[in-house]
């Protein structure tokens, strides 16, 4: 009689005394997208995206397997593998944009304009309103992703 391998069998529940967190595969998945991003720069919402789903599968691909534990709670790790990945890796490269902005606006030299017209003011305002929206969603999007993304590569890490 030939078994099914797709077919999963539930594992008993089994609480470990080890960290459900693994922060190299956190950090080598947030490496792993920021490498990605600065690869990527000609399409930025998508690059995010892409980013955020590479790191998030790596993070939760290269993380040590875990015995003993139920499948609902390796998913939830998995994803939040996958999420934590997304995290790091937007406050590195927030932060190295910062850290770029100020060593131009450093650089730049101090000019004084003359007055700014309340129709220049009224542009910029809902230019930064919409680059701000849009930057936002697409940050919520890249974090679903990611979360999605780990989840997924616990998921390939862990079949048989």
């Amino acid at each position: 009689m030939a078994t099914n391998p797709a077919v999963r069998v539930p594992e008993p529940s089994v609480e470990s005394s080890a960290s459900g967190v693994h922060w190299g595969a956190i950090t080598a998945g947030a490496l792993g997208a920021v490498g990605i991003t600065f690869v990527l720069t000609s399409w930025l919402i998508v690059t995010q995206w892409l980013a955020s789903g590479l790191g998030g599968y790596l993070a939760g691909r290269l993380r040590e397997k875990w015995v003993g534990i139920r499948t609902d709670e390796v998913l939830f790790r998995d994803t939040a593998h996958g999420f934590l990945a997304w995290a790091l890796a937007t406050l590195i490269v927030v932060t190295l944009l910062t850290l770029g902005s100020l060593t131009v606006a450093a650089a730049a030299p101090a000019t004084t304009g003359g007055p700014v017209s309340p129709e220049a003011a009224e542009a910029a305002r809902k230019a930064g309103a919409a680059f701000a929206f849009y930057s936002s969603l697409s940050l919520l999007i890249g974090a679903f992703i990611g979360s999605v993304a780990g989840a997924l590569g616990g998921y390939h890490r862990d079949e048989v």
